[in-house]
């Protein structure tokens, strides 16, 4: 699970940018329409639960919110249809592609173009997903050893520390128990959502690589069709630039 906490990192710096000027709303907005067709209730639908916290967290106006949750209410709006796409990077590194879009003839064009600009293509479905595992994924704000009972009891698969947080990964039909636990012990949850985590990680180490790698990325997290990536790389920070 290496590779996972790198690309999660900078992703959420990204995110974090892009909210600072509201270009990551749609995307929330979408998550929030798709997991409300399930009941529109955050109390009784985890999945909604997680979409609005993570709505939140990127200071998505509560307005948006509702909005995005009647969506999914209203007959006459666009539907949304969820797709993954799965392809190879530069320097042969996987990635898994989420989307939510209303036109698959639109997105699949740009998730294409958005490979084979900066030297990746679009594989065949089930060529890149046996690489990775279905996991849920926490982020607290905490590290040493006192807490990590309470997460392994609750149900946690894996823990590890990352600067002055952890990640706790869980099997997806966990992820509410061990976030709620977590929540109900005191221990500050910053993030949670359900993830693919590759098997195995391959290292980048040379720089031409990892910028073609990285300009693809860009290209894809740019796109508001685009809900989530997943990826095997693990590229060192001299590399990031």
């Amino acid at each position: 699970m290496s590779g996972h906490s790198k690309w999660s990192t900078i992703k959420r710096e990204k995110g974090a940018k892009d909210a600072a000027r509201g270009a990551v709303f749609t995307k929330l907005g979408n998550a929030i329409a798709i997991a409300a067709r399930s009941g529109t209730d955050p109390d009784t639908n985890f999945a909604l639960r997680l979409a609005i916290d993570r709505a939140k967290a990127f200071n998505m106006p509560s307005a948006n919110i509702q909005r995005s949750i009647d969506r999914a209410k209203d007959k006459d709006a666009a539907q949304l249809t969820e797709i993954m796409y799965e392809g190879y990077g530069s320097g042969g590194v996987a990635v898994m592609v989420e989307c939510a879009t209303d036109n698959i003839n639109r997105t699949y064009p740009e998730v294409k173009l958005a490979f084979s600009k900066h030297g990746g293509s679009i594989a065949e479905k089930g060529a890149v997903a046996f690489q990775f595992d279905h996991k849920g994924m926490i982020r607290v704000e905490a590290t040493g050893d006192d807490w990590i009972m309470t997460a392994i009891d609750a149900g946690a698969e894996d823990v590890q520390e990352e600067g002055d947080e952890s990640i706790v990964f869980t099997d997806p039909k966990e992820l509410a128990k061990v976030r709620d636990a977590l929540n109900q012990a005191g221990i500050k949850v910053t993030e949670a959502e359900l993830t693919y985590v590759p098997n195995n990680t391959v290292e980048i180490t040379d720089a031409a690589t990892a910028g073609k790698i990285m300009r693809m990325m860009n290209a894809l997290e740019d796109n508001d069709d685009i809900s989530a990536t997943h990826v095997n790389f693990d590229i060192p920070e001299e590399l990031l630039g």
